[in-house]
């Protein structure tokens, strides 16, 4: 017998479903219930790699981590990755697909619906409940028409829903009531609740608030959520998410700079770094300078040669230079790697028009744009100080190296490349800082004293503070009935 369902969709994006998902996994599992996490169609440039060798976005690794469980390509069965403004890399049950822009895309979604309903139907069959969430908001009546990611998918797999609202943002009233005016009466017969998300303040203040939604919308209130400040110790899904959060402010012994650039990738790299006191870790928008600091972190990318471009036109190339000469210390991630050598060549024109792109010059190493993507997860030492770590490469390309190498990988390979002087760094392994030794020994290069946390051991702690606040304040037993 399969098992049961329920799906979270919301009134708009970043409304907390992820979050929601996330802590509902984590106090279903504490009463004895087993969870999968499931989304039909995410986009995002934050994934994860699964140990079946795949892709899926970062927000369903971490509900599959509050569930106790291993990610799987089968819990966000289509991944978009955004890699300009209207398009986007296609990944299918953990594999690439193709690329389309967002018009193309809307006519091949129905092709996909099959290996949506087939994941799903793998993961009812492993566990008591499966808790589906929906991407965008519910109410994009444009998109409608072939939507796998909402109320297609709903109503393909016969799931109830229940639609949440974010109070934070402002006008949640009309966010709800506007979202039952405009879905179609068949959409509207799934929904089973509402819930509204990250109240402050006193919640009895929106009291009348709830129960007028409830009449204008005839849905049942199912929760009023305070707002939750762990939140930011968890892994932010989408770069506006970065650009809101700004400053992790430490006591400002260590400052580390991070570019934002458009096409910013696997960012929760820098999370680790929120449970470090001594660490300032600001987040530098477009517009804005680079900040005198320690250390600047040239993240990942979903299109190197774009965002190397839009590196230069912001001047940081320019800024960076200085921060050299200043005695300052540069870390290039994936993509941030690749910009850093002296050359990107892309024969394929997999990311544009350009054939050879001069890199800023900074490590002896040329970069080629071409092959099958590298997923795996992997392990080893850095080569200067000996500190082991482990993380997980997710990358297109190969680099020829004729500089000093970055590390050395459990399984033999060399990884990455290093300055002469030690203060410009390359590798392509993405979660170095999530290991504590490494993680430890940067802050202690950079003249800081490490906290001594755990950073998994504090995810940990956050879901399970998140559980506690979301059986606080959402009736799960009745989510729990409209299941099915």
């Amino acid at each position: 017998m399969g098992a049961r369902a329920i799906m979270l969709q919301g009134t708009g994006s970043s409304v907390g479903k992820s979050l929601l998902v996330a802590g509902l996994a984590r106090a279903l599992v504490k009463r004895g219930i087993s969870v999968r996490p499931f989304k039909p169609q995410n986009m995002s440039n934050n994934a994860a790699v699964t140990a079946d060798g795949g892709e899926i976005g970062r927000a369903q690794a971490l509900q599959a981590l509050a569930a106790y469980i291993e990610p799987s390509v089968n819990m966000n069965p289509v991944l978009l990755k955004p890699q300009s403004e209207i398009g986007a890399q296609i990944i299918v049950q953990g594999k690439v697909f193709g690329r389309a822009t967002a018009r193309e895309f809307q006519a091949i979604k129905p092709t996909l619906l099959p290996f949506v309903l087939e994941s799903f139907g793998r993961l009812k069959r492993e566990a008591d409940i499966v808790l589906v969430e929906g991407a965008g908001s519910t109410s994009e009546i444009n998109l409608r028409k072939n939507d796998i990611a909402n109320m297609g998918f709903a109503r393909a797999a016969d799931v109830p829903v229940v639609v949440v609202g974010d109070i934070d943002r402002g006008g949640v009233i009309a966010g709800l009531v506007g979202t039952k005016a405009v879905l179609e009466p068949e959409d509207a017969k799934l929904v089973a609740g509402f819930i509204v998300n990250r109240m402050r303040g006193d919640l009895s203040l929106f009291g009348d608030g709830m129960t007028e939604i409830a009449k204008r919308t005839g849905w049942p209130a199912l929760g009023l959520v305070p707002f939750f400040e762990g939140a930011r110790r968890l892994p932010a899904e989408d770069a506006y998410d970065l650009a809101e959060r700004g400053l992790w402010r430490g006591n400002g012994r260590i400052r580390i700079a991070v570019p934002l650039l458009p096409h910013i990738a696997n960012f929760d790299d820098l999370d680790p770094f929120a449970v470090e006191p001594d660490v300032d870790l600001i987040m530098v928008e477009r517009g804005t300078p680079l900040p005198i600091c320690n250390l600047v972190v040239l993240p990942g990318s979903k299109s190197t040669i774009a965002d190397l471009k839009a590196l230069r036109q912001e001047g940081w190339d320019l800024d960076i230079a200085g921060h050299l000469r200043r005695g300052g210390y540069l870390l290039g991630i994936c993509g941030g790697y690749q910009m850093l050598g002296a050359a990107i060549a892309d024969p394929d024109g997999i990311e544009g028009p350009s054939k050879v792109t001069a890199g800023l010059g900074l490590l002896a190493v040329e970069t080629i744009i071409q092959g099958e993507k590298t997923l795996t997860k992997v392990s080893g030492e850095t080569l200067t100080d000996l500190v082991p770590f482990h993380g997980y490469e997710m990358h297109v390309g190969s680099t020829r190296v004729l500089a000093p190498p970055f590390a050395r990988l459990k399984d033999g390979r060399i990884d990455g490349a290093i300055s002469a002087d030690g203060r410009v760094a390359g590798t392509y392994v993405h979660g170095l800082f999530a290991d504590d030794q490494q993680r430890a020994a940067w802050i202690a290069r950079l003249g800081g004293t490490p906290a001594g946390f755990s950073y998994e051991a504090g995810v940990a702690k956050t879901l399970d503070a998140l559980a506690a606040h979301l059986e606080a304040h959402i009736d799960i037993d009745r989510l729990l009935k409209a299941a099915r």
